[in-house]
């Protein structure tokens, strides 16, 4: 390393200490009015991080819409919500051209904005919607703009999707197909709150005692943050560890193991996983991700990406149990 590159770097690193000392903020801000979600918490602020999208899936009342409204507020983002129903049209989330007539007579076309143009949208049920609405919000999302009679419209350039899915009830909802689960950097699981976080809720939400949520930081914090998240050097062992989780949870290099996968992740989740660890180190206010990042990280970035075959499922075996196996190899 040469003289030059040493102010550089300490610059980074003070800039990287900040940004750490930020978001630290944030999660406790958001720790304390969400009881009991921690990882969920810490796995959404990845996603943000890394400048991705979450799928949420977790049964009712869960604080998935809390949790998002809360992030809206504490991060001082723009936010909106859209709840997802079969007879949703694209053009209710992208917007649409109405007629507009002037005093003069004149008629021209105006486009009105749809709720998509925000810099947080949570999509609530996103599975209840058909596949054309599906795909109207994982185009903006991919593209980052939408097209309305063939003119482009660009979304901002914070543009985040956190959607909602509800595991039990799937009568009269449409699955998201693999291509457009793999859109999302994420998917968090929401459980159940342990005994404590569920009584300290109880008492907060029942007794007048629930404390609102105040704004952290702003939109240009999050920008610098997913700036820095793309500049932390990763170890050449953490990088391996990457790859080889990743082309490990493949149906060619699963033979070995009794051929339990379908179908794995592709590229895409490689480059999710390390967006994912970079983000998570910065959150810990560390400078570079560790092989530990990688293990806790690998469900929520390999879990929507793969699939298990019949034989494998006809005999208890989930995707969980494949992913915590192949992480064991890592070691």
């Amino acid at each position: 390393m040469n003289k030059v590159d040493i102010p550089e770097e300490r610059e980074a690193g003070k800039r990287l200490s900040a940004s750490a000392e930020t978001f630290a903020k944030v999660r406790a801000g958001l720790n304390a009015v969400i009881f009991g979600q921690d990882e969920v918490v810490e796995q959404t602020l990845v996603t943000l991080l890394a400048g991705g999208h979450g799928l949420l899936i977790g049964v009712p009342g869960l604080a998935k819409t809390k949790l998002v409204d809360t992030l809206g507020i504490v991060m001082g983002l723009d936010t909106r919500r859209v709840q997802f129903t079969p007879d949703l049209m694209p053009g209710d989330i992208t917007g649409s051209e109405v007629m507009e007539e002037s005093s003069s007579g004149q008629r021209a076309f105006r486009f009105i904005h749809g709720p998509v143009f925000t810099q947080l949208l949570m999509a609530d049920e996103i599975n209840r919607a058909s596949p054309r609405t599906q795909s109207a919000l994982l185009q903006a999302m991919q593209e980052k703009h939408v097209t309305v009679a063939g003119a482009r419209h660009d979304l901002p350039r914070l543009f985040h999707v956190l959607a909602t899915q509800n595991p039990l009830e799937q009568e009269g909802t449409y699955p998201l197909p693999e291509a457009q689960l793999d859109r999302f950097l994420l998917q968090i699981d929401v459980g159940y709150p342990d005994l404590d976080a569920e009584r300290r809720m109880l008492l907060a939400t029942t007794m007048g005692d629930e404390k609102a949520a105040s704004r952290v930081c702003g939109p240009e914090d999050l920008q610098e943050a997913q700036n820095l998240v793309r500049r932390i050097p990763v170890g050449e062992q953490v990088m391996e560890a990457i790859l080889s989780l990743v082309r490990a949870a493949r149906p060619d290099a699963d033979q070995a193991n009794g051929g339990q996968i379908a179908w794995g992740p592709g590229p895409r989740a490689s480059q999710a996983l390390m967006l994912a660890v970079r983000a998570r180190a910065l959150l810990d206010g560390r400078f570079a991700p560790s092989t530990d990042d990688v293990v806790a990280l690998a469900g929520p970035v390999l879990r929507h990406r793969m699939a298990l075959n019949f034989s494998a499922r006809a005999e208890g075996v989930t995707t969980a149990h494949v992913i915590a196996r192949l992480c064991q190899s890592l070691f």
